[in-house]
């Protein structure tokens, strides 16, 4: 009797067909390209068959070698947060109705999503500032690559874009893969050697007719607040650009919103609000932009709606408002190619938003600036060390610079010793900074943590640092 296996519904009738749709006759014939020295010979050596409960217990065997990141002492920062989550957040975004909703294609039966993202929408427009925020793009990323040419697409004509030089180095691979084959220029704009703002004679003198637009990031990639906001603002728009502002949408509890200071458009890093670092994503670019048709027309991704009937009484519903992809008729005029996009993340989103509110937002923003200048100041206070090593004000993320002999590598070895895990270290990045972290402090590392970091510190840089 033939053997059937129990999770792969393949007969030998059904293999047979396959095979024959391509002219084979046998598996051996399928793979008769692949050299005979190449082939295995032996059995894969897989372990004999276990019940779920010897799986299990196996499984938390290794699990349990990890280190759990969330325990705050891990100071690693750099485009991704680890953060405090709170239990009602994961309980209400997967429940069912959302973990398995997909495009909301079919508004009659889409209500409860649709209405989940339109909240999501409203209190990032509020959060930001601004008037209008779609309904999510991938990360921050692409987010920013999709300005870069909805930019040009506002601004006809104009093939150029501008952006910091302290940005961050991902975001600029990614606009740069997206705008070369869209025919446009990104420059980078220079900074003042002590403070690391941007240079606003450099910026003057690269903005031209040519300029669609010009980036700032607030707080920027390296952890420093950008106090010219409104000087760069008057030059951009003088210059008939447009300005796109990045933001740690987190940092709005206790920083002005990019829209108070002129941001034509904004992106920001949503994987903070609610979802966990994990192996890369998911994350979530959150995007929006001014009230006007000129612009509004140009953006990406999906915008929600909210309508009612003209009649009492009033019965609201809500539907896709925008859809600017490919699929839906606009072929080569669509203005964005996302597809799947990150709707249950943007929901996650909305959950933590609306669990801390307003005050709880300034609160976090309040306690998370606390602890990351009382890390820089302990740092400071080490001979051969400068905390933070850029601008006179910062939030959250701070350059740690180490003279002398130590090197950033060996701080990061000495750390993971005492169970801390470093910032990001920026020598190959920035080797004009010399030997540099990245340093990231939130909510969730507390003083215990935060001593035992410059004790370490302390001890590799006053104690024989060692060779790099």
């Amino acid at each position: 009797m033939e053997f059937k296996h129990p999770y792969l519904p393949i007969t030998k009738e059904i293999e047979s067909e396959m095979l024959s749709s391509f002219g084979k006759r046998s598996l051996e014939d399928l793979f008769s390209n692949i050299p005979e020295d190449y082939r295995l010979k032996r059995d894969l050596n897989i372990p004999t068959s276990r019940t779920e409960l010897e799986v299990a217990q196996r499984v938390q065997e290794l699990a349990s070698k990890n280190k759990p990141a969330d325990t705050g002492r891990v100071f690693l920062g750099a485009g991704a947060g680890i953060h405090y989550i709170p239990s009602v957040v994961p309980a209400l975004a997967t429940r069912s109705e959302f973990l398995t909703s997909y495009t909301s294609y079919q508004p009659e039966i889409s209500q409860g999503m649709l209405q989940t993202l339109f909240e999501y929408q409203s209190m990032m427009a509020e959060l930001l500032g601004i008037d209008v925020v779609n309904s999510s793009m991938y990360d921050m990323a692409t987010g920013l690559a999709e300005a870069v040419l909805m930019a040009a697409r506002v601004n006809k004509k104009r093939s150029k874009f501008l952006v910091p030089d302290t940005i961050n180095p991902v975001h600029w691979q990614v606009i740069n893969t997206f705008a070369e084959p869209a025919g446009i220029t990104i420059e980078r704009v220079g900074h003042d050697q002590k403070s690391m703002l941007l240079d606003l004679a450099d910026l003057k003198s690269k903005l031209d007719s040519q300029v669609a637009g010009v980036y700032v990031e607030n707080p920027s990639y390296l952890g420093f607040i950008e106090p010219q906001v409104d000087e760069i603002n008057r030059i951009v728009h003088d210059a008939g650009s447009l300005l796109v502002v990045g933001v740690d949408v987190l940092s709005l509890g206790i920083l002005r919103p990019p829209g108070n200071y002129g941001a034509d458009i904004i992106v920001g890093e949503g994987q903070y609000l609610g979802s966990a670092v994990s192996y890369g994503g998911p994350y979530l670019g959150v995007f929006g932009c001014r009230d006007r048709m000129k612009i509004i027309r140009q953006l990406p991704g999906r915008l929600v709606g909210m309508t009612r009937t003209s009649n009492e009484p009033y019965k609201r519903g809500f539907v896709l408002t925008l859809v600017p992809r490919e699929q839906h008729i606009r072929r080569e005029k669509a203005t964005s190619n996302i597809c799947s996009n990150q709707a249950l993340v943007a929901v996650t989103a909305a959950v933590y938003t609306s669990t801390l509110g307003p005050e709880g937002f300034r609160h976090l923003g309040e306690i998370i600036a606390h602890r990351s200048h009382y890390a820089a100041k302990q740092l400071n206070k080490i001979s051969g060390v400068t905390a933070p090593a850029f601008g006179a004000s910062f939030w959250k993320e701070f350059v740690v610079r180490f003279e002398g002999d130590a090197s950033a590598q060996l701080v990061h070895e000495s750390l993971l010793k005492r169970d801390l895990h470093g910032g990001k270290i920026l020598t190959e990045e920035y080797p004009e900074f010399g030997e540099s972290m990245l340093l990231c402090v939130t909510e969730l590392h507390g003083k215990t943590a935060i001593d035992q970091l410059v004790e370490v510190v302390r001890d590799v840089v006053t104690k024989g640092g060692g060779t790099r």
